[in-house]
């Protein structure tokens, strides 16, 4: 198979070169200023200028994912009141491999602005809002339908992790006891239950202003359709547990999947922190982002000091039954 050409400056100039042709009828000026998004782990993500990003697909497995996702955007706009990405130009930029120019939100990131009470809101209307894209909807596009982890054996694997890092002096395992064996067997994701889950709500795809607000959500080529707690262990390990739990609780998700999605994001962490300082790790999350991940998620929340689980506790009712207060 041909190796795909590594994208550039020159690359993503000579594409704005030929967009800015097309749309100004061939005027003159060096066009606005490219440079590489430093703060996306995609390397082939690029800013135009102040109100654009162009991304390029580096290989036929993301260009796949990227029409994909141009295509489930569209859909998923009519349902979360959150900005999402448009395209506004796209081609391709060597053959097979796409590019797409999308509308830049105005914001920063969550890793770089606090989410407020009335931010929370806005998480809880994206989360609302997944919930009611149309499943069949979304399958259509292509959106695969992912079956539900483990949490027994993701919290097995999490206790492994936590010895290493105990002898990091990085983390203290006794606090994983929390979850007992029990404990995670009756948090196992409920039958019927699967929604669109955005599957990648990181800090840097959540855009977020300087008043706490969430303007927007970034980084829709992940989505599945699958277990919303997904997307509520993001939010914990993205703006902190008790946020995600009450943005959760307050789009009606009850205690099993809030506190399905803080374990989730709680064992999660703690192995991804383990593997990156043993070199297990295969992705390049810098250190001190993970520590960060590591310590929101693990933030105290009442929910689980308050909750006794009983079987009719549904995956999307009981909102109001031990709301999240801390």
């Amino acid at each position: 198979m041909t190796q795909a050409p590594t994208p550039t400056a020159d690359t993503v100039r000579s594409i704005v070169r030929s967009l800015l042709k097309e749309v100004r009828d061939g005027a003159g000026g060096p066009g606005p200023e490219v440079r590489p998004a430093a703060a996306v782990a995609d390397p082939a993500t690029w800013w135009v200028g102040d109100r654009h990003v162009l991304r390029l697909a580096a290989d036929r497995d993301t260009a796949a994912r990227r029409r994909r996702e141009l295509r489930l955007r569209d859909l998923v706009r009519a349902h979360v009141p959150v900005t999402v990405p448009a395209s506004v130009a796209r081609g391709e930029w060597a053959p097979g491999l796409p590019y797409t120019l999308d509308t830049r939100v105005p914001g920063g990131s969550a890793d770089e602005h606090d989410v407020s009470a009335v931010g929370e809101a806005d998480l809880a209307a994206l989360l609302t809002g997944l919930r009611q894209v149309p499943v069949r909807a979304a399958e259509a596009l292509g959106v695969p339908r992912t079956a539900p982890r483990s949490l027994k054996a993701l919290r097995l694997a999490a206790t492994r992790a936590a010895e290493r890092l105990a002898r990091a002096d990085e983390f203290d395992p006794a606090r994983l006891h929390q979850l007992t064996g029990p404990a995670a067997a009756q948090l196992a994701a409920q039958p019927g239950t699967a929604v669109l889950v955005h599957h990648a709500l990181t800090g840097e795809h959540l855009v977020v202003g300087a008043d706490g607000r969430v303007r927007g959500v970034l980084g829709w080529a992940d989505a599945i359709v699958g277990d919303p707690a997904e997307d509520i262990a993001g939010l914990a390990r993205a703006v902190g547990s008790p946020a995600a739990v009450r943005a959760a609780t307050l789009a009606g998700y009850g205690p099993r999947p809030c506190l399905r999605g803080l374990w989730l994001a709680r064992c999660d962490t703690v192995l991804h922190l383990a593997d990156a300082l043993t070199g297990r790790g295969t992705a390049a999350t810098p250190l001190p982002l993970l520590r960060d991940r590591l310590r929101r998620a693990w933030e105290a929340i009442l929910l689980e000091r308050v909750t006794e689980l009983r079987p009719e506790d549904e995956a999307g009712g009981d909102a109001g039954r031990g709301r999240e207060g801390a």
